[in-house]
């Protein structure tokens, strides 16, 4: 910004001088060429007169001497003829005796009509003044004065030269004040800008940037540390409430649990499975609870992608989580190339996979295998990415299911046996979201699902300063679809 508003001042500066500067040299040559004619007239015209005495007077012996004085005190050269065009006297190095009629000047001059104007010569582009050396209507002769036009074009040229060092020492000290204005007033926006990147990476931003710049961007900057410092009461208080929530609701729900199971004795044998039945609920309803808060920090913890090894992650999430799985006859497999580091935020890799194992083991029949299956994969658009597939065996999911998957508190039809909660995959899809990847579902290709996560390259994202990144350590461990 700051660049963009010293170009435009440096602009229009330089539009000004344009417009000041081209007429001023314009209007200056014009009138240097106007001012050199008019002396030339005059001087040609009165030389003329003297050569017109002289030559009625039979004088002629002193027009070279009049030539030569004149020519030695202003640089011109002088040629007067006689009224058959014949040279009598020239300051140059023609000799006396030369014709000259033919010259359409001279020749205009014996006719009693001056005449003025530019030629080109070998030396380069004179200026010429022809009068006739006449008394009334008779013409005794004709004098021609030259100049070389280089003393003009010298004038003007330097006056162009000044003009151009006025204009550049102007636009110098124009692009120092416009530097200096264009900073001022850019400082406050830096400030903000710096100010929103603190806040979104859950620091306090600075107040005193109130106190920067204009008016009027002073205002908007008090008017942002007021809306920050609310967003960060409200984002303190959500906080705090998913943290006392945590503990307080537990507490309850466990002591309610304990209640029912004590009413086991005393029930009739018949009433078990209701009792049964009404502590699953409780403990479907703790698990439900605690997704929602690990959603709650999920959307506001600010937290800053980092490199992690996902090869390490799942050959440990798969030794974890081997023994379940064969409780359930279920086997779990590693398969792919080594994938090396991602981007994701820390400790969600863990509960992607915990959350996605489960939820396929869950539906898995027996004998059956569940595999944990990494590869590189390139984008429409040339990106570099690795693709984790979790896939199962089990009964897989309709187009309009696995649409509806990611909805928080949605369970397929036909499940409402097991004890899910729905919002397993809302967290896993938060998870990958926040370091930058995504999720999708898709059906296996031997029947079954194929729930497949695309993560960034650690090499492909550039890593944030330590003093950027805030540390998120918090697992849910909710294993839910």
């Amino acid at each position: 910004m700051t660049r963009r508003l010293l170009l435009s001042y440096l602009g229009l500066v330089l539009l000004a001088l344009a417009a000041l500067e081209i007429p001023l040299g314009l209007v200056y040559a014009s009138g240097e060429r106007d001012r050199f004619a008019a002396s030339a007239e005059r001087d040609a015209a009165m030389l003329a007169e003297l050569a017109e005495e002289e030559i009625e007077e039979g004088n002629l012996a002193a027009l070279p001497d009049l030539a030569r004085q004149y020519a030695g005190r202003t640089g011109g050269r002088v040629v007067v003829v006689d009224r058959r065009g014949l040279v009598l006297a020239d300051s140059g190095a023609r000799e006396a005796g030369a014709d000259l009629s033919g010259e359409a000047d001279i020749a205009s001059a014996l006719g009693n009509r001056p005449t003025i104007g530019t030629r080109a010569t070998p030396a380069g582009e004179v200026l010429s003044a022809t009068m006739p050396g006449a008394s009334g209507a008779t013409v005794r002769g004709a004098l021609r004065l030259t100049y070389p036009m280089s003393a003009v074009t010298d004038r003007v040229r330097t006056l162009w030269l000044a003009l151009a060092l006025g204009g550049a020492c102007v636009l110098a000290a124009a692009a120092l004040i416009a530097f200096a204005l264009a900073r001022w007033v850019t400082r406050p926006v830096r400030a903000l800008e710096a100010a929103t990147a603190a806040l979104a990476d859950g620091h306090e931003p600075d107040p005193a940037l109130s106190r920067l710049g204009p008016p009027e961007l002073r205002r908007l900057a008090a008017t942002f540390t007021r809306t920050a410092t609310r967003l960060r009461h409200l984002l303190h208080a959500q906080r705090a409430f998913a943290s006392e929530a945590s503990h307080q609701l537990k507490t309850p729900l466990t002591a309610l649990r304990l209640r029912l199971e004590n009413f086991e004795p005393y029930l009739h044998p018949r009433a078990h499975p209701s009792l049964d039945e009404a502590v699953g609920e409780v403990d479907r309803l703790a698990r439900m609870v605690n997704g929602l808060l690990a959603l709650a920090r999920l959307e506001h913890a600010a937290t800053v992608p980092e490199p992690v090894d996902l090869d390490a992650v799942l050959a440990d999430r798969a030794a974890v989580w081997a023994a379940l799985a064969a409780e359930h006859h279920v086997h779990l497999t590693l398969s792919g190339q080594p994938a090396g580091k991602v981007q994701a935020i820390p400790g969600a890799l863990e509960q992607i996979v915990d959350n996605l194992v489960s939820n396929a083991l869950r539906v898995a029949p027996p004998a059956s295998t569940i595999t944990l299956h990494r590869e590189p994969a390139t984008a429409s658009d040339g990106t570099l990415y690795v693709q984790l597939h979790v896939i199962d065996q089990g009964p897989g999911m309709s187009a309009a299911d696995r649409t509806r998957a990611f909805d928080r508190f949605w369970r397929a039809p036909g499940t409402t046996h097991h004890d899910g909660t729905g919002l397993g995959l809302p967290i896993v899809q938060q998870l990958a979201q926040a370091g930058g990847g995504q999720i999708t579902l898709n059906p296996a290709s031997g029947g079954g699902l194929d729930a497949t996560v695309r993560l960034h390259p650690a090499a492909a994202v550039r890593r944030a300063a330590p003093a950027e990144r805030t540390r998120h350590r918090s697992r849910t461990g909710i294993r839910t679809r």
